[in-house]
């Protein structure tokens, strides 16, 4: 195999196959031609099988890449090799051991959303109020629990030493467990440690992979967790032939659980483990790589590297000093247009900041210059509510225990199965230990087993109607049917396309164009996949964090946290906000030296995206969450010596602005259009919803957190009338509003 292309450090970590390698990759070193060639190299001149390899990385598009690449260089076929995320391998590995765990093979995988739901009704359960204890604190104790790899009956004693068992939460976590569990699901977290525990616990199981896999690679190491640690060494103890590929410089996601140690101490773990080191940068200047090596240095806990280019020196770095955030604001978006004019695509120059709540006064200085640009990380297509509404049908046809997507979609579009008769059907399924889909289809077999529950005739034409789509469609996937025809049955004949059609709004035509673009997604799905199937569909995308749209990105300046940078790269990078307690943070300068260390690798990530030209931006002044601050210059810039920058002060002529003009343009603002804020929300256009009832007659007014015996929270959106004529409008936790008169309604306020 012809490795010319690489350098020899490159070369070495291609050829190095057998036994524990860590390869250190410094930013822009060529780390994926490398790991496309070692694993060229053991298909054609070690001749592995590809049943024997498993590569794993963190998204779902890094593992496409690798794998289009592989498919495009190879010339052996490397069908059987997994290419794959921790949790889409995980995902894999459960279904096909899922009897040893008590599982069908058709679980259901839990996103936020839904693993909130069952945390607020734990609370609701034990009548623990939300401003008490909020289901985020219990979801981010259980995450804490599954990132050490942690789970009922887990025995790993360094696992253990890591929390205590009488803790308040270890409660909630018995109980969120439990819940999953009758629900035949399972939460992100869970996959790793499920498998975990399959390996731990089961020896059959535990030799059956290791004699699978000979060799493995693990990408983005010093992104790993414990619980993932523990996983692949589990799985190369036998062979030995481990391979992890990181950057300890590049470590900046601990608060979502990643550990340094796993990078730190893989040479104590493996001791015969062989250190590669790729240290030439192809993506930077000299200027800038040597600056940001500068900056690094500084760090203590770090393997060591010595980053060089034979790029060309480059240009000086800019430090622009701006009167305040507004000011350095217009600076940036003048300068952007000054590049785009003299021809630079707007998609090479991007914008970093250290929070989303930065991103306002970039985003209204370059709709100012009318400068096209995308806030990166926006609202996510699979979080939109008629994609929910649908993907809910899809996910009742392939596992009928799933209560929550059942009970989204009972009575959506409308069927006369309103929250009282709902609350009926789950006291009874309560009342008789049967799944609510049990029930329903008790209810529809022998009516007069439940004359006692008084169900209208409506009602019962309702559920029948119901219960024979979700039971012909169940029998299409039973005959392998395309995934594209189930879902095109389920969204014609459930006549959610029919009330969308009715309603003849601009809203409504939205929401059809985004349930065309659902099947777009299902029938590319079907096209990639050789046994395509509704599972493995819902499997891929709930575990494909990169967001819905397939459409080419156009021409548009990039804006993003650092965070979101990573693994990026643009000619043309300004950074702002590089201010002590901004960057770094407040947070890290109240804490202790990991803290401050992991702010300096964020700092290097973000100086090393950056390939032509660097912008650092600081303001003397700066306008965050609504109160003005002062701070000095970040203390990392004193850490780049002073002949790889030019400081260049920005000053704008005050000019005051007529009161009426400022009102117009404030009312003119459209930057809710953008607000990541928003992004979780099931439909960020119904914001507008919310009206100006007079608040000082209503009970309920608008605003005010309610509490409804049957949906749980939510939040009141509209009021209309007073006394025993008051009517709410409220929206709850999952998105859906509803109308209530409220002296009929069993709501409270919380």
């Amino acid at each position: 195999m012809n490795l010319s292309h690489l350098n020899e450090a490159q070369r070495e970590a291609v050829r190095q196959t057998e036994g524990p390698v860590m390869i250190l990759a410094g930013a822009g070193s060529g780390k994926t031609r490398t790991l496309v060639s070692r694993v060229q190299y053991l298909l054609e001149e070690k001749k592995v099988s590809p049943f024997r390899i498993l590569a794993v990385t963190f998204s779902n598009k890094a593992a496409r890449e690798m794998r289009e690449r592989i498919a495009q260089n190879s010339q052996v076929d490397f069908g059987a090799i997994q290419v794959t995320t921790f949790h889409s391998f995980c995902a894999k590995v459960l279904r096909q051991e899922a009897k040893y765990l008590g599982l069908s093979r058709n679980f259901t995988i839990y996103d936020t959303s839904e693993s909130k739901s069952i945390a607020k009704a734990i609370l609701a359960r034990r009548g623990i109020s939300q401003k008490e204890v909020s289901p985020f604190e219990i979801l981010q104790y259980i995450d804490e629990l599954k990132n050490l790899g942690f789970y009922l009956g887990c025995k790993d004693q360094e696992t253990l030493d890591s929390f205590e068992m009488d803790d308040y939460f270890y409660e909630f976590f018995e109980e969120f467990e439990s819940e999953l569990h009758k629900s035949n699901a399972v939460d992100f977290g869970g996959l790793i440690t499920g498998v975990l525990n399959l390996l731990e616990n089961f020896p059959e199981v535990l030799e059956r992979y290791q004699k699978r896999f000979h060799y493995i690679l693990v990408d983005e190491y010093q992104d790993t967790n414990r619980a993932q640690f523990r996983l692949v060494k589990l799985l190369s103890e036998k062979k030995k032939n481990i391979c992890v590929v990181g950057d300890e410089d590049q470590s900046i996601y601990s608060w979502r659980g990643a550990d340094i140690r796993n990078i730190l101490d893989f040479e104590k773990i493996f001791p015969d483990a062989k250190l590669i080191k790729l240290e030439q940068n192809y993506r930077s200047s000299k200027n800038i790589i040597e600056a940001a090596s500068c900056v690094i240095a500084k760090n203590q806990h770090r393997k060591g590297k010595e980053m060089w280019t034979d790029n060309e020196q480059g240009e000086f770095i800019d430090l622009i000093e701006c009167n305040d955030d507004k000011s350095e604001a217009e600076f940036v978006a003048k300068e952007v247009y000054r590049l785009t004019s003299q021809g630079v695509d707007p998609k090479e120059i991007a914008v970093f900041y250290r929070t989303n709540a930065q991103s306002r006064t970039i985003e209204d200085a370059l709709r100012r210059l009318k400068i096209p640009y995308k806030v990166v990380a926006g609202i996510k297509f699979y979080e939109r509510k008629e994609v929910k509404d649908l993907l809910a049908y899809m996910r009742c046809v392939v596992n009928d225990m799933d209560s929550l997507a059942l009970s989204r979609i009972i009575n959506t579009p409308t069927r006369g199965i309103g929250a009282r008769t709902l609350r009926k059907l789950e006291d009874e399924a309560i009342k008789l230990d049967l799944s609510l889909w049990e029930l329903i289809n008790k209810t529809v077999d022998f009516p007069d087993d439940f004359k006692h529950l008084r169900l209208s005739s409506k009602v019962k034409s309702g559920l029948r109607e119901f219960t024979h789509l979700i039971h012909e469609a169940k029998a299409l996937e039973e005959q392998k049917k395309s995934p594209l025809d189930i879902y095109e049955k389920l969204r014609s004949e459930s006549g959610y396309m029919e009330a969308l059609r009715v309603e003849k709004s601009y809203e409504s035509q939205g929401r059809m164009e985004n349930l065309d673009e659902l099947s777009s997604a299902i029938s590319q799905y079907v096209s990639d996949e050789s046994q395509a199937s509704l599972v493995g569909f819902l499997e891929s995308i709930t575990l494909d964090t990169s967001g819905g749209d397939s459409e080419e990105p156009l021409s548009e300046v990039s804006l993003m946290t650092i965070h979101g940078s990573k693994g990026l790269e643009y000619y043309y990078v300004f950074v702002v906000g590089i201010e002590d307690t901004v960057f770094p943070s407040f947070q890290s300068m109240d804490g202790d030296e990991a803290s401050m260390e992991e702010e300096r690798r964020l700092f290097y990530v973000a100086m090393t995206r950056a390939m032509k030209k660097l912008y650092l931006c600081y303001a003397q002044g700066r306008m965050l969450w609504g109160s003005l601050r002062f701070n000095p210059p970040s203390r990392f810039i004193d850490e780049i010596p002073d002949d790889f920058y030019k400081v260049k002060p920005y000053r704008v002529k005050k000019k005051a602005l007529e009161p009426s003009k400022r009102k117009k343009y404030a009312d003119f603002d459209d930057s809710d259009e953008f607000n990541q804020l928003n992004q979780f929300d099931d439909d960020v256009a119904e914001v507008s919803y919310v009206s100006s009832a007079p608040k000082v007659t209503s009970k309920y007014p608008v605003g005010s957190k309610i509490k409804h015996k049957l949906y749980g929270t939510g939040e009141v959106l509209e009021v209309d009338g007073f006394g025993v004529d008051e009517k709410v409008v409220i929206k709850f936790h999952d998105g859906a509003r509803k109308k209530f008169l409220v002296k009929f309604a069993p709501i409270e306020r919380v």
